[in-house]
């Protein structure tokens, strides 16, 4: 399906959507099942295409984290992860306890989420990174798809500000907080 996406004139006031509701337009069809979008404060945001890079990066960083994330935990790809009733959001990763069901799970529950970014690093280091510190995601990594530096956020705070932000180079280990036994060396992935 090609999509139109539309900016309303600056003053005017815009139709809000919650997450019900987008799952019932899912549902009769109005929105199609495979439509790349998120929900941010109840306005639909369209995600652009993912570039070559951008997919062999996560690929490669899938298979060295589903070989590492203990049994305890579920590694979920591209998941919509449900913030309020009016955001959800599709990080690249996530990792949160099994004992929670997918629909279920919530910022707080997530112990890493991942974002690999080409076109969207402002968008992910802005917008979505402040949504995920207001609604308790552990810990965020934004990493870069070309040059894989790598922006780790920890320390959320509700106000949607981060206590630490560390931008680290492809060479440099990486550990979430949560999880030190988890270790990715961005340079190394093939």
């Amino acid at each position: 399906m090609n999509v139109i996406a539309t900016r309303a004139a600056e003053g005017l006031p815009r139709r809000s959507f919650t997450v019900e509701e987008i799952r019932r337009m899912v549902e009769t069809g109005i929105i199609a099942e495979d439509e790349n979008f998120e929900l941010i404060e109840g306005e639909i945001v369209p995600m652009s295409p993912k570039g070559n890079q951008h997919e062999v990066t996560k690929s490669a960083l899938n298979l060295v984290l589903a070989r590492q994330v203990p049994n305890r935990f579920r590694l979920a790809i591209e998941t919509s992860l449900y913030l309020d009733e009016r955001t959800f959001v599709e990080p690249d990763f996530c990792l949160y306890p099994k004992s929670i069901l997918p629909e279920d799970v919530r910022g707080s529950d997530v112990m890493l989420a991942i974002e690999v970014a080409g076109s969207s690093l402002g968008y992910d280091r802005g917008l979505k990174a402040r949504l995920s510190a207001k609604h308790g995601v552990s810990e965020l990594w934004v990493v870069e798809a070309e040059s894989r530096e790598t922006w780790v956020h920890r320390q959320p705070h509700a106000d949607g500000q981060w206590g630490s932000i560390e931008r680290v180079a492809p060479d440099t280990s990486l550990s979430p907080v949560a999880l030190p036994e988890i270790s990715v060396r961005l340079s190394e992935l093939d």
